[in-house]
């Protein structure tokens, strides 16, 4: 009986998936979305809850020093509580992707030094996990708008999934670069978490992207080239509408996020070969 041989070589185009690969290892990507997914709230009280009360409580703190204390509305007339929460949920989406995706080589490696699979699974798998917590935490927002009476439009429901399409390269992007540079470069993990923040700030999450008008060239580089930003304008105005969708920045956005996407993709494939060397 005749043996199969399998010949692993690496990569020969940098800017490319094995979906045919990718898909025979499908199994494989659903066990480690499941175990991400199962092992974040193990032996947790309040288990899934805590999907829930982090951006809530956010929210809650948030409004308070922001709202009440600094001054700082909407400017459209929205209620600043679900403002600011359609704001968090999907910078929430981004930074776990980001952070998650950038650690993700390191925290298996054990996993990559013993077995072959395609190494794009494990970063990922980061995407599932991060939109498992928004599509829970998207019901609180679905009582908010109940609440204080909004009714989204048609238009702003079909324009969601170009929303998280942009997160998503955005986010995967980023993390795929940062994942490799971890692999090598211990500094990521410590330096992630304060660019997070920073970025944060700098993309309107708690204050509207109009009071940057007095700027304008500054608001047009932080639309252009801050993909998230257009992407949290374009959620608000669309599900909110109080104003209307500028098409042309979320164009600009989903340009700039493929760039984005690639790049990752290119340095990640470029040194994938000597993952299980130095991981």
């Amino acid at each position: 009986m005749q043996s199969k041989e399998s010949i692993i070589e690496p990569p020969k185009k940098f800017i490319h998936i094995e979906w045919r690969e990718f898909w025979a290892y499908r199994d494989l990507f659903l066990v480690m979305a499941w175990r991400d997914i199962s092992v974040r709230y193990k032996q947790t009280l309040l288990g899934v809850l805590w999907i829930i009360l982090q951006p809530v409580m956010t929210m809650a703190v948030f409004t308070f020093i922001f709202n009440r204390m600094a001054g700082i509305e909407s400017g459209d007339g929205t209620p600043y509580p679900i403002f600011l929460y359609t704001g968090l949920l999907l910078w929430q989406y981004f930074s776990s992707t980001v952070n998650n995706s950038a650690q993700s080589m390191v925290a298996n490696a054990s996993l990559i030094q013993k077995v072959y699979f395609p190494r794009l699974i494990i970063p990922a798998t980061s995407v599932t996990t991060a939109f498992v917590d928004l599509a829970v935490s998207s019901a609180i927002l679905v009582v908010m708008m109940a609440y204080y009476g909004f009714m989204p439009q048609l238009v702003g429901v079909a324009i969601i999934p170009l929303l998280l399409l942009i997160v998503t390269f955005t986010a995967l992007g980023i993390g795929l670069f940062l994942a490799s540079l971890n692999v090598k470069y211990r500094d990521v993990r410590y330096a992630l978490p304060f660019f997070i923040n920073i970025g944060f700030y700098v993309t309107p999450v708690i204050y509207p992207a109009a009071m940057l008008d007095k700027y304008p060239v500054v608001k047009t580089l932080f639309l252009c080239l801050n993909p998230m930003a257009s992407v949290i304008n374009g959620a608000r105005t669309g599900l909110l509408g109080r104003s209307t969708i500028e098409w042309d920045t979320l164009a600009v956005s989903l340009f700039v996020s493929i760039i984005y996407f690639l790049f990752g993709l290119f340095y990640f494939r470029r040194t994938e070969s000597y993952f299980a060397d130095i991981a």
